[in-house]
């Protein structure tokens, strides 16, 4: 059995080093870090927040001592309600990440499980997420489904 804790503000190095991870594997993007040192106290700030509207789970590395084997983020964004979903609660996963050392644990499934309830417990009736290929089956066995998205993007 995984133990899932809450992420804390000692932990945001791993956090990003565990994002960065993620970014690697599922974007062909700039493999550089230098970014960190300035993402660095931002996120800080939301993991000192308890009661906000972002989470980050993770599971300690079981042979690694300071570092994280695995992490998942959320938040939570309100939208004016639908039907079916009046109160408008909409929860986005993003970061979901193993140390390549670590995996074929269940450990992203634990953390993935984990925020899902905290999404439950704050009122959250939809979740959104981004799928890798690789990570659709675990996202399937946890009742995710496909969707047309008409998403379109704009970078100020």
């Amino acid at each position: 059995m995984s133990v899932v804790r809450r992420a804390l503000p000692a932990d945001a190095e791993e956090v990003l080093r565990l994002r960065q991870v993620m970014i690697d594997a599922v974007f062909a993007s700039d493999p550089s870090v230098a970014w960190h040192g300035e993402s660095l106290p931002a996120l800080r700030g939301r993991l000192a927040e308890p009661h906000g509207d972002f989470a980050a789970f993770v599971v300690d590395h079981p042979e690694r001592p300071g570092a994280l084997a695995s992490l998942v983020a959320g938040t939570i964004d309100y939208r004016i309600g639908k039907p079916g979903d009046p109160h408008g609660m909409v929860g986005f996963v993003f970061s979901v990440a193993t140390d390549p050392g670590a995996r074929r644990r269940g450990y992203a499934r634990a953390c993935t499980t984990t925020l899902l309830e905290w999404f439950r417990e704050r009122g959250a009736r939809r979740v959104q997420l981004t799928a890798s290929p690789e990570a659709e089956p675990l996202y399937a066995s946890l009742g995710f489904r496909p969707k047309p998205n008409p998403l379109l993007e704009l970078t100020l």
